[in-house]
């Protein structure tokens, strides 16, 4: 850090809209020597966003707050992803942060929908706009690689295959609009917590690594009605969750019983996602989970959309 201030700000604050995402496929291979898993995913970027807001505090620091999911009980300083984000971008750029970031979250917190990883691609994107900061696509893949293994794609949004631990990024050319119901629920499951009981589970024989991803790959880019999407889904992660909490099995089965095309555990969990057919399925469908109750909240969401950095 030089001790130089950052360059005059705009005369308001930057505000970015950054994607959940989900995983339409999820293979988990086993734990590596860096106590990481291989991963080989294909993400998709959905309509459901939370919003970052950058402005200058006028002294020197990061000062976090939060709004929306997650108000209260989430972290506001240093362990928060946000704020890491930014106090990489003043380094990256040898310049005294000086920015108070807003988080309006949309995205359930610790649910399998990278609400914490965007929030931090958000927040590379506000502060580097708000200070001026030019940073090129390979520097800021570098940068949220640090972060975390989604914040890449978080950056980038619409439809992309994962590899290593997630971050390294093949974009996939989706030709289609897919919709789905988002249930959240009253649980939370860490993503440390169900990658440990996938070892578990392993360890007694039960379920292995789904490692090929050409044919979800080829539906998305044939732009796939969403019936044929649906007996295509896979996730590794998916007994762990429903292991660790098993109400959620209960969620799953109910959406089934009200037309939903496949019920999916998005991520880590415990966010359960539901595809249906086209929008007008989608809103009835959300209708009937709301009504049926279980779910704490309920969301429509389209995919893909892009990201702030496409």
């Amino acid at each position: 850090m030089t001790g130089q201030t950052a360059p005059a700000a705009p005369p308001v604050g930057v505000s970015v809209d950054v994607p959940a995402k989900i995983n339409p496929h999820l293979g988990v291979g086993d734990a590596r020597a860096d106590g990481y898993h291989a991963l080989s995913t294909v993400y998709q970027a959905i309509s459901l966003h939370d919003t970052v807001t950058a402005e200058r505090r006028g002294e020197p620091g990061i000062e976090v707050t939060i709004s929306g999911e997650g108000a209260g009980e989430l972290p506001t300083g240093e362990a928060n992803l946000a704020h890491k984000a930014a106090k990489l971008v003043a380094l990256y750029a040898g310049i005294e942060p000086d920015v108070k970031l807003h988080l309006n979250k949309r995205i359930p917190v610790a649910g399998g929908l990278a609400g914490g990883s965007a929030d931090a691609a958000g927040a590379l994107i506000a502060c580097s706009r708000l200070w001026d900061v030019e940073i090129g696509d390979a520097e800021l893949h570098r940068l949220a690689a640090g972060l975390g293994s989604d914040v890449p794609f978080c950056l980038k949004g619409g439809t992309a295959i994962g590899t290593g631990r997630g971050e390294e990024l093949t974009p996939v050319d989706a030709k289609g609009t897919w919709h789905w119901v988002v249930a959240t629920t009253d649980t939370q499951i860490s993503t440390p917590e169900c990658y440990k009981e996938v070892d578990r589970l392993r360890e007694d024989g039960i379920g292995r690594y789904s490692s090929d991803v050409d044919q979800i790959v080829r539906a998305f880019e044939s732009g796939a009605d969403a019936d044929s999407l649906a007996r295509l889904l896979v996730n590794d992660m998916e007994a762990a969750a429903v292991s660790l909490r098993p109400q959620l099995a209960s969620l799953m089965h109910g959406g089934l019983e009200e037309g939903a095309l496949t019920a999916h555990v998005s991520g880590s969990g415990p966010t359960i996602l539901f595809l249906a057919n086209d929008v007008k399925h989608a809103v009835a469908l959300a209708r009937r989970i709301r009504m049926r109750g279980g779910a704490r909240s309920v969301h429509l969401a389209h995919g893909p959309v892009p990201g702030p950095a496409a």
